[in-house]
Order: C-alpha cells, then structure tokens, then sequence
C-alpha cells in the first residue's frame, strides 16, 4: 500500500481538474490501492483491479442489504437528507442483489432495444435541428444550444414527459448530482433534498396521471411491467425515472462537450474524422475513453478484500478511478495519445458487472448522431476561447464551449 500525502492527486485543484492524467500515472506507479485520508477512501487506479472489482460481489454500491449503519462503522445521513437518499437508494445504481436484480429485470421488460431503436429517427433529427440553429446563429455555446438539449428532450420523450413540463429537469438534476461529488458540502446537500422533493412531487403526479390513461412511453411501462406477478412499487418507480433521466443526459451532456473539446486540440484526429464518417463509431468509443465524463465510481467493501498485498477491510470505501483506468498502458497501446481509429479499446466509462450501463445503447445513438450532424453542418466549427471546466471531479464537464463557424 502507498500513501497518498505528497501525490498531486487532489481532486479539488482546479490545476488537477483541468488534466489529472498525469496524476492518475503518477498514482498508478505508486502501486494498485492508495490510501486517500482527505475523503476516507482507498483509491484504485490500474484498468485491470478496477474492472475486477466492478465485478466482485464482495463490494456493493450499498451496505444497507447486509449491516446496519452502526454495524457498518458508519454514520447514517442526517433526518434532514431523507428526500434525497429515498429517492437515491431506491434506484437500481444504488442497490444490490436481490433488489436490484428484481428492478433491472423489471425496467429492462420496458427499456428494451426496440425501445431504442425506435427513437433513432427522433435523436438525429433533433441532432440536425439544434445543429442548424447553430449555424444559423454562426456560432454559440456548444453545450447550451447542442450538447444539452439533445439528451434532454430523448430521454425526457422517452419517459413521456410532456415538452412544457421539460424545463426543471436538467435544474432539479444537476442539484442531484451534485451530491455525488467528494465531501459534498450542507449547501449542497440542502439544495439535494429540494430538487429531491420537487422531482418526486412531479412524477407521482405524472405516475397518478399515467396509470388513468397509459400511453407508449416508458413510465406508463414501468407501471405495467411485471414478473410472475412482481411489480416496481411507486418509489421504485420515481426512483427508476430519476436515475435514468440524470444517468441518460449527463454523461452525454459532458462527453460531448468533453469529446469536442479534444477534438479541437488535436486537429489532425478532427481533419480524419472530417474526411471520414465512416470513423464516428470508433471516435465516439476513443473520445468517451480519453476523457471520460465519470471519473470515480465507489463501492463499500462488503467482506475483507486483498489487492496486492494489502487488506482492505470490511467498512472501507473503494474509490474506482475510471479515468486512470482508460488510461492505463498495461492495456491502452499509447493512452495518452488520441487515435479515433483505435479498435482494442476496452474502455470501462459504462462500468462494468450487475451495473453496467442500462442506457449505454441510448447515449451511443445520441454522441454519435450529434458528432454526424456538427461534422455534416458545422465542418469549420472552430472554438472562440478555451472553455473553463465545472470545478467538479467525479462528474468531468466544461460550464460551457463557445464555439464560431468562420
């Protein structure tokens, strides 16, 4: 085991957040788990270890399936959270075996392929649509007018919320999610359990509203999914609606913005790509690899594990650094080197185990239909100005990316 004391791995530096990759290398050489005392976690950098655990049942997103808080060693939240970790824990993401086995198989009966695939006509349109309004402006915040609409409005569609009710939802969501940094802090938290309350509020409405007239959208699927007489219970079913609306536009969101913003500073990789479409399924696996919008994942060491040589014990939390993990040269040829035509590319942004990404299909579709439509409409998209980066870790994304088209 190494300490962490004098490594540049400071999740809070905005110097670390603007390129930790040299961090993480520095980590990986230090050895395969690292104490990190600032927020009580064993931190894991090598590809190999993280994708293993990803895997191993002997950690879980959650304790509360086996031990209490206090025969954990841990604090439970305090009373004032309870809208957030109700709604929180109730979710697939945040549950395991058996609980969340039953919710997967059950959101999976409406969160199906075909499902999918029927909105492939729907997302490049609207891909075509926000890009054209761009051009049409000359330019503009590639975030604001392309990035987060898009994934938005899909999944917002999908789920059967209405286009005037669209408007809180990106708000109530980053209010989540940003419960789901480091050592967040009561301000934080507080504006957690509002978003958490208002959200909640608005789908049992919707959920009430749906059960009297279903239609062909996944909530109405979700209150008629069930197995040998099984059914999500209302909770279950907010909680579900939740998870797959931040998950669903999220990590899009960012990894556009993220992936555009590689692509202008590697202008040969962009000219190759603008030469050749033909690579946006490859580009879109390379981009999500090299700069990967979820940077750590965590897992609550259920039974003592060891990693090469040292016990991590019972009680302790795993932070799974998915970033160094995409860049690790024991299974990346060259990782900090951009190739959109990399083939061997196991990266792990979707997870990996019980937990892989339920909606990876969806955010493929929608990266690579809105990389088709900048790259169709917009081929001299260029930036104004570098973009200045959230001040978060966990969740890598830029405030904004102003963009022109000379």
């Amino acid at each position: 085991m190494a300490a962490a004391d004098d490594l540049r791995f400071d999740p809070w530096d905005p110097a670390f957040l603007a390129d930790p990759y040299p961090a993480y290398a520095e980590l990986r050489g230090r050895g395969r788990v690292i104490r990190f005392e600032p927020t009580d976690q064993w931190l894991v950098p090598h590809h190999a270890d993280v994708s293993a655990l990803l895997r191993d049942r002997r950690l879980g997103r959650t304790y509360q399936h086996r031990f209490t808080h206090e025969d954990f060693g841990r604090t439970a939240p305090p009373p004032e959270q309870e809208p957030f970790h109700t709604l929180n824990d109730h979710g697939m993401l945040d549950l395991e075996p058996p609980d969340h086995t039953r919710i997967r198989r059950l959101v999976s009966k409406a969160f199906t392929p075909r499902t999918v695939e029927r909105l492939r006509p729907y997302v490049e349109e609207l891909a075509g649509e926000l890009v054209d309004g761009l051009v049409a402006a000359g330019g503009g915040d590639l975030l604001k007018d392309v990035a987060e609409p898009l994934p938005v409005a899909v999944i917002a569609e999908m789920l059967g919320i209405p286009e005037g009710d669209r408007g809180p939802l990106r708000p109530w969501s980053a209010e989540i999610c940003r419960m789901y940094e480091l050592n967040p802090s009561e301000e934080t938290a507080r504006r957690a359990v509002r978003a958490s309350v208002e959200f909640s509020a608005y789908l049992r409405e919707l959920i009430a509203l749906r059960r009297e007239r279903p239609g062909d959208d996944l909530i109405s699927g979700l209150i008629a999914a069930h197995d040998e007489g099984d059914r999500l219970t209302e909770q279950e079913m907010i909680s579900t609606a939740v998870l797959l609306l931040n998950a669903g536009h999220e990590a899009t969101v960012n990894a556009t913005v993220n992936g555009w913003w590689t692509l202008f500073r590697h202008p040969d990789q962009l000219a190759a790509l603008r030469a050749d479409h033909s690579l946006i399924p490859t580009a879109v696996e390379e981009l999500m690899r090299y700069d990967t919008p979820l940077q750590l994942f965590e897992r609550w060491v259920l039974d003592d594990i060891e990693i090469d040589g040292t016990t991590v014990p019972r009680g302790a939390e795993v932070a799974l650094l998915f970033g160094s993990a995409n860049h690790d040269p024991a299974v990346f040829t060259d990782p900090a080197r951009l190739d959109l035509t990399r083939r061997d590319n196991p990266h792990i942004s979707f997870s990996a185990g019980i937990h892989y990404c339920i909606g990876a299909p969806l955010a493929r579709m929608e990266l690579a239909a809105s990389l088709k439509a900048l790259l169709d409409r917009a081929p001299t998209l260029t930036p104004t100005k570098p973009p200045t980066r959230k001040p978060n870790f966990v969740i890598r994304g830029l405030e904004a990316l102003e963009v022109t088209l000379p």
